[in-house]
């Protein structure tokens, strides 16, 4: 561990898995104290219970992103826990695929709850104690979907680019308040998320499941999918000392997919 972020309280939603459990380690490593939000209790305590081997402060507080008065509790719950929260990763997120003529409307509001309203309540729940104290980082876990469009998942391009729509608005509100505000773009990543989508193409495609891998990492011109580690350390890099004038962008991680 090191004390670079000593004193900050970082919130990382999604935290149970994945990019969010690797972001939160990142920040707890930094020094950070880190709050892990999402909706499966169970898998929050056990990467609770990881994370504290490295030492520090860490909480876990369950709650539907997506859910106005649950998100105002969390936040709540977390502040009284952990302080006031100085950095904020919105990294809570779902995909679902669907032709968009059989996208049916209560799968789009789905889409739009978890991953762009979600980033709006809580980016609201944490904002003015940020602009209180002068101080915030929000970085949002979007989607190279949220900078190209990508075939079947046509609900889920438009709130990830509705969370880079937000991220530029906000990053413009909020420049000479001591808060920045981004955007990391992951590719194609190894989590629970591309496991659901190869699932998915070998349900509804005679591929294989080493078939439908090889469909998706053709999107990398690396050839690769990117690594949660390598996610996290782009967001830990928006957060740390020296990147004050980094705001407003959506960075991509995704092997030069997007440039």
């Amino acid at each position: 561990m090191n004390t670079t972020l000593a004193g900050k309280h970082a919130v990382v939603t999604g935290g149970g898995s994945g990019i969010g459990a690797a972001t939160a380690k990142a920040l707890l490593l930094a020094g950070a104290r880190v709050t892990l939000m999402g909706r499966d209790a169970q898998r929050l305590e056990a990467q609770r219970d990881t994370l504290s081997a490295y030492g520090g402060v860490v909480a876990c507080i369950s709650a539907d992103v997506g859910d106005e008065s649950a998100v105002n509790k969390a936040f709540s719950a977390a502040a009284t826990v952990a302080g006031a929260v100085d950095v904020l990763v919105n990294n809570a997120g779902q995909a679902q695929a669907a032709p968009f003529a059989q996208t049916e409307l209560s799968l789009w509001q789905r889409m739009l709850d978890v991953n762009l309203t979600g980033v709006f309540l809580c980016t609201r729940a944490v904002l003015p104690s940020m602009l209180q104290r002068g101080y915030g980082r929000i970085v949002n876990v979007a989607s190279t979907a949220g900078q190209i469009g990508y075939a079947y998942v046509a609900a889920y391009c438009a709130a990830k680019h509705g969370v880079i729509g937000l991220t530029r608005s906000l990053a413009l509100e909020v420049a000479t308040k001591g808060i920045t505000v981004n955007a990391v773009c992951p590719g194609y990543t190894e989590t629970e998320l591309l496991r659901a989508s190869l699932e998915q193409i070998t349900a509804k495609t005679a591929r294989s499941e080493q078939e439908a891998r090889d469909v998706l990492v053709r999107h990398n011109p690396q050839r690769r999918f990117v690594a949660p580690d390598e996610v996290a350390n782009a967001v830990l890099w928006l957060c740390m000392p020296g990147s004050e004038s980094i705001t407003g962008q959506s960075i991509s991680v995704s092997g030069g997919e997007v440039t």
